[in-house]
C-alpha cells in the first residue's frame, strides 16, 4: 500500500496519467485496462488512462468508448487521432489531456504488465527520481517470446546507442516508464525523433538537463494478440537515429 507516500510534496494528493497509445488493439484493450484499475484501486491511487488510438480500422475506438462507460470517464479518457502519426506524436498529443502530476508511458499489448507500475512509484517516492524507467537487462529482467534474432538486435541496439551516447541506463529502448509531469514536458519539447528512436532520444535528453533516472527490472513478453509494429524500416530508423544524436 502506499498509504504514506500519496502525498505530493506541495500537499496535493499525487495522481498517476497512463498515456496508452493503441492501433487494432480491440483484443487487448479490455484486459490492459482491467489490470491496471485493478493495480491503482489495490494500492489506493488516484488514475487516468489517456487512450491514443491511431484510427484502429477494429473498432478500438469502440471498445474504449465501452471502457469509459464501466470504468468512468474520469479514468477513461479517449483522445483518437486521425491516422497513424507515430508514437512519439501520440505522447505528446496525449500528454496535453493529462491531469495527474505523474506519468506513466507503457504499451497496450501486455509487453508491459501493469504489476511491475508499484514498484515504480516506490523507488520514485524513496529517491525523488524524475523519471523510473523500466529495464529488460539489468537486475532480474527479461525478454520472453522473442527469437534469438530479435534479442540479439536489441542487445545489439542498446549496447550500440549506449556506447555512443553514454544516458547511463541500461536499456535505452524500452518504453515502459514513470515521469513527473513537469519533466516529461519539458523533455519533449526537445525531441525530435519520432517512432521507435523517440524513446532513446528521450533518454539522452533527459541527461542533458541532469535529470535523475532510476531503472527497475521488468519481464517483458512479446505481444499476446496482434501483430508486431516493429519492422525493418524501424530498424533502420533506430541506427540513423543514433548517428544523428551523437553528430
Amino acid at each position: 500500500m502506499f498509504s504514506s507516500v500519496r502525498v505530493a510534496s506541495d500537499g496535493v494528493e499525487d495522481k498517476y496519467s497512463v498515456i496508452l497509445p493503441t492501433y487494432n488493439e480491440r483484443g487487448n484493450l479490455p484486459v490492459i485496462i482491467w489490470l491496471l484499475a485493478k493495480t491503482f484501486k489495490e494500492h489506493d491511487l488516484d488514475w487516468e488512462v489517456i487512450i491514443v488510438d491511431d484510427a484502429s480500422p477494429d473498432g478500438t475506438q469502440d471498445i474504449a468508448k465501452q471502457l469509459a462507460t464501466v470504468y468512468g470517464s474520469e479514468h477513461i479518457v479517449l483522445k483518437p487521432r486521425s491516422g497513424k502519426l507515430g508514437l512519439g506524436t501520440a505522447y505528446v498529443h496525449g500528454l496535453k489531456f493529462v491531469t495527474g502530476n505523474f506519468v506513466i508511458i507503457m504499451d497496450a499489448d501486455f509487453s508491459h504488465h501493469p504489476k511491475f507500475i508499484p514498484e515504480f512509484i516506490r523507488l520514485q517516492k524513496s529517491n525523488n527520481y524524475d523519471i523510473v524507467t523500466g529495464t529488460r537487462y539489468a537486475g532480474n529482467g527479461g525478454v520472453y517470446g522473442w527469437n534469438l534474432k530479435r534479442k540479439i538486435i536489441s542487445r545489439g541496439a542498446n549496447f550500440l546507442a549506449s556506447t555512443l551516447l553514454r544516458p547511463g541506463v541500461s536499456d535505452l529502448t524500452g518504453s515502459f516508464r514513470l515521469y513527473k509531469k513537469e519533466v516529461l514536458e519539458k523533455i519533449i519539447t526537445v525531441v525530435i525523433s519520432k517512432g521507435y528512436v523517440f524513446q532513446m532520444e528521450m533518454m539522452v535528453r533527459a541527461r542533458q538537463f541532469e535529470y535523475t533516472i532510476g531503472e527497475v527490472p521488468i519481464t517483458f513478453v512479446d505481444r499476446v494478440y496482434g501483430e508486431s509494429k516493429m519492422g525493418a524500416s524501424e530498424i533502420v530508423q533506430f541506427a540513423k537515429g543514433v548517428w544523428q544524436l551523437v553528430g
